[in-house]
């Protein structure tokens, strides 16, 4: 699992979520985003989804803490390019009427890109 989090001008944060997401994986991809909201006080959080190759209700539960901390600071979610089996499920669990899915993101992403905050590859995915 590997994380890279960036943060864009106006206020905009881009999480690329790469590997599978579970209850081994999860914690350590909140702690990041929510590391970097909290530093940067954006109005948008893109997770990227296009790169995830499992999901369980982890990544249900990620989604849905990152939309309520954002949205208790006045800003949205965007989930960006989920795979069909991975954007079934956030509609089967309601996540899409709350936020976004937007197969590109680019319309929402400035060029410039203010601060990069990438974490090592965890060895969280490999302990169970």
């Amino acid at each position: 699992m590997f994380t890279d989090v960036r943060v864009y001008p106006e206020r905009t944060v881009f999480a690329s979520i790469k590997g599978d997401i579970d209850h081994h994986t999860a914690k350590s991809i909140r702690t990041q985003i929510d590391r970097t909201i909290n530093d940067s006080d954006p109005k948008l959080l893109i997770m990227d989804f296009s790169e995830v190759t499992f999901m369980d209700s982890s990544g249900i539960g990620l989604v849905m803490g990152r939309y309520k901390l954002m949205t208790e600071r006045g800003g949205e979610v965007i989930i960006s390019e989920p795979a069909g089996y991975i954007k079934k499920v956030f509609q089967l669990s309601g996540i899409d009427k709350l936020t976004k899915i937007v197969s590109d993101p680019t319309g929402y992403i400035k060029e410039d890109v203010d601060t990069i905050n990438e974490e090592e590859q965890t060895n969280e995915a490999k302990a169970y």
